[in-house]
């Protein structure tokens, strides 16, 4: 009989940031994974406070860019790996009138220590933007899939993973603890992505889905450093790789890339770019989104030692690590959870329960 103080089920990015909230506070956890989502590992992983399209903060932008580049870079130190890559976002300008909306933006509190207030200039070549671009710094991309691998090999280096699907129907509920097989825990948490559908606990929340899918190509004479966003982002891997993506299909639920999405990514690519390329690879993802596109955060209405972190949505680079942390700390210290993210605002749907 082994005996945790936590069982986490799921290790994508919200696995991995609850986990590190366990380790600072020396809690013992074991970790069940089956690899069966790819969400994390197929994300684009950008950092930007900022939502391009309208030029606005994005939720919590300052905030959540405060708590979660932190552990990004601790994590860089403790598993040996580089996976920050800091870089300014080019966002194209369209118009006149986008050029004016940018310079008004720029001014405004909460954006102006991101957006560079001069429309920029681009002297490549290979990009087609006549009327500039507007740049948002303190921006750059986390490598997810790396961040993934490493964090599961440490895990598993230590004991700590269970490499196989968990089974709800094996849950025992005592009277202060869990049972789970040959298992004894206080708390079972889980950060399932879009697979918590299939969860008898959690699935009656609003958690919708939304397929995503991403290129990588190789543009030999392309030469960017910076990110690109016109519709797509262009992204600089280096040896003249570059990520392109993504798409946003929530009709479809799986995770296979699809000649339709291909060819869109492809044609607003065109639109930006004037070079040769090859694709060298096409993925896709089933993001875990919500209605409200807010996380999903908190424990069971009826089951009081079974929580969910979940919900993270196209931003969970940024939002992971403070979700983890208000989960943990409402676990431990009863800290309530913001409003906002608590599962407790659809508890008409958990009246069905």
């Amino acid at each position: 009989m082994k005996h945790y103080d936590y069982l986490i089920v799921g290790l994508g990015l919200a696995g991995v940031a609850f986990c590190e909230q366990l380790q600072k506070s020396n809690r013992s956890f074991v970790v069940f994974e089956d690899s069966s989502q790819q969400s994390s590992k197929v994300a684009a992983g950008l950092y930007n406070p900022t939502v391009l399209k309208r030029f606005t903060v994005a939720w919590r932008g300052p905030e959540l860019m405060m708590k979660s580049i932190p552990m990004y870079r601790e994590l860089e130190k403790k598993l040996q790996i580089q996976i920050d890559s800091q870089r300014s976002i080019w966002r194209k300008l369209n118009n006149v009138s986008d050029q004016n909306n940018w310079l008004v933006a720029s001014d405004q509190p909460g954006l102006e220590s991101f957006l560079q207030s001069e429309i920029a200039e681009s002297s490549n070549a290979s990009v087609h933007a006549p009327f500039g671009f507007g740049v948002v710094n303190q921006t750059g991309t986390i490598d997810t899939r790396q961040l993934v691998a490493a964090y599961a090999s440490d895990l598993k280096n230590k004991g700590l993973l269970r490499e196989t699907s968990f089974v709800y129907e094996d849950i025992v509920e005592e009277e202060t603890s869990l049972m789970y097989q040959s298992i004894r825990c206080k708390h079972i948490v889980f950060c399932e992505g879009y697979g918590v559908k299939k969860n008898p606990f959690f699935n009656y929340l609003p958690l919708k889905g939304n397929k995503g899918e991403l290129l990588v190509l190789k543009a030999p004479n392309l030469n960017l450093d910076v990110i690109l966003k016109a519709g797509v982002f262009v992204i600089p891997l280096g040896e003249d790789c570059y990520k392109v993506g993504a798409t946003y299909n929530p009709a479809n639920k799986d995770s296979i890339p699809s000649r339709e999405a291909k060819d869109d990514l492809i044609n607003k690519l065109l639109k930006l770019i004037k070079t040769d390329f090859k694709i060298v690879s096409h993925v896709a993802g089933v993001r875990p989104t919500v209605v409200d596109r807010k996380p999903l955060v908190g424990r069971h209405p009826k089951h009081k030692n079974l929580y969910i972190l979940n919900g993270l949505g196209s931003r969970g680079v940024l939002i992971a690590p403070f979700a983890a942390q208000s989960l943990f700390e409402n676990i431990e210290n009863k800290k309530a959870l913001a409003a906002e993210i608590d599962i407790q605002r659809f508890s008409d749907a958990a009246l069905a329960l």
